[in-house]
């Protein structure tokens, strides 16, 4: 692979002109420019950032860690830090953790070593440890979906509390009062909160009641087999409302109810989901859910991350929450206006 010192040679120029042209370009006359670019163009020449870096102390690329990419939640959320950051000409590299501590652990370090401007990270959990540690190097972390950790990290994250409530109680005031909540992985913060959400709003109804159906996992499958395990029971037996945890699991839930055994929403059971991803719109029967803005959350954890790198020492850790907003649709309501009628007009 072709040097910087190669292309020095073939243009005719100091090593030092061809660094002005890669970097300051405005300050080299228009003709070595040329030779430069040139001879750039004819070897093939490309820039060793990883030199770069060791000079500058300071990578021109940001790590981005989620739970799971498969879930166009952190697809949206990871293409808005994207989005910021393309703006200031830096890049971000995605790392999914598949909601294992081990591979969170070997993404944290990989982007340390590789000297990254800055890490997002959306926590399984179990590393606080080494994102301290991390930190306390010198690499800026922002944490993701915690309000935790308040004082020693800058964060976002959305109100879960709030979103489960609202979810709730939006199935209670349709006149629901068997309530399901479909969940997996309740030890995740996020799920937690939802559930404790929607707890409050049943507790606050006379007669309502609330039941757990733990599942297996956070995807449209598993949403599926739990949405069949309550499609098997007695009409008279199952819930009248259901809030899924996510809309994978929620469209899952709607699979099961309507291809199994012709179950009506919301006529008989009223589904709710939590995200609001683009295919809610699209469901068999379009899918209420709670609404979190995802690229929102990306762009301004990229935001707060050049915060602490413009002021280092004289940064002061924020936390920025969202506030879920309820889209209601005829999993729910059988007078909500179809969204792709409205999408036709």
């Amino acid at each position: 692979m072709a040097s910087i010192k190669d292309v020095a040679r073939a243009a005719g120029v100091s090593i030092g002109t061809v660094s002005n042209v890669l970097n300051r370009p405005e300050i080299v006359s228009p003709s070595r420019r040329s030779a430069v670019e040139t001879a750039i163009a004819e070897l093939g020449y490309v820039r060793n950032d990883a030199a770069r870096q060791l000079k500058a102390g300071r990578s021109l690329t940001v790590g981005c860690i989620v739970l799971d990419i498969s879930n166009p939640f952190y697809a949206q959320l990871a293409a808005g830090a994207e989005l910021a950051a393309e703006a200031s000409g830096i890049g971000v590299l995605t790392g999914n953790s598949g909601h294992r501590t081990s591979r969170e652990r070997l993404q944290l370090s990989l982007f340390e070593e590789q000297r990254v401007r800055g890490i997002l990270l959306a926590s399984r959990g179990g590393t606080e440890e080494l994102v301290r540690a991390i930190h306390d190097r010198g690499t800026p972390i922002i944490l993701m979906e915690t309000d935790e950790h308040v004082e020693s990290f800058c964060s976002v994250s959305t109100d879960d509390a709030a979103g489960g409530r609202m979810a709730v109680a939006h199935l209670l005031e349709q006149g629901r009062r068997r309530i399901a909540v479909i969940a997996a992985k309740l030890e995740l913060r996020q799920v937690a909160a939802r559930i404790a959400g929607a707890s409050a709003a049943v507790a606050e109804v006379p007669g309502a009641s609330l039941e757990i159906i733990e599942a297996d996992d956070l995807t449209v499958l598993a949403g599926r087999a739990a949405g069949s395990r309550i499609a098997s029971r007695p009409a008279g037996k199952r819930p009248d409302g259901v809030f899924c945890i996510n809309d994978l699991m929620a469209a899952g839930a709607m699979q099961a109810f309507a291809f199994q055994d012709r179950i009506r929403m919301p006529e008989d059971i009223a589904l709710i989901g939590y995200d609001d991803i683009a295919f809610s719109r699209s469901t068999i029967v379009p899918l209420s859910s709670v609404s979190q803005a995802a690229e929102m959350m990306g762009r301004t954890a990229y935001a707060l991350l050049e915060e602490e790198v413009v002021h280092g020492g004289g940064h002061v850790h924020r936390h920025v929450t969202f506030r879920p907003e309820l889209v209601v649709r005829r999993s729910t309501d059988p007078d909500a206006a179809d969204p792709l009628d409205a999408e036709g007009a």
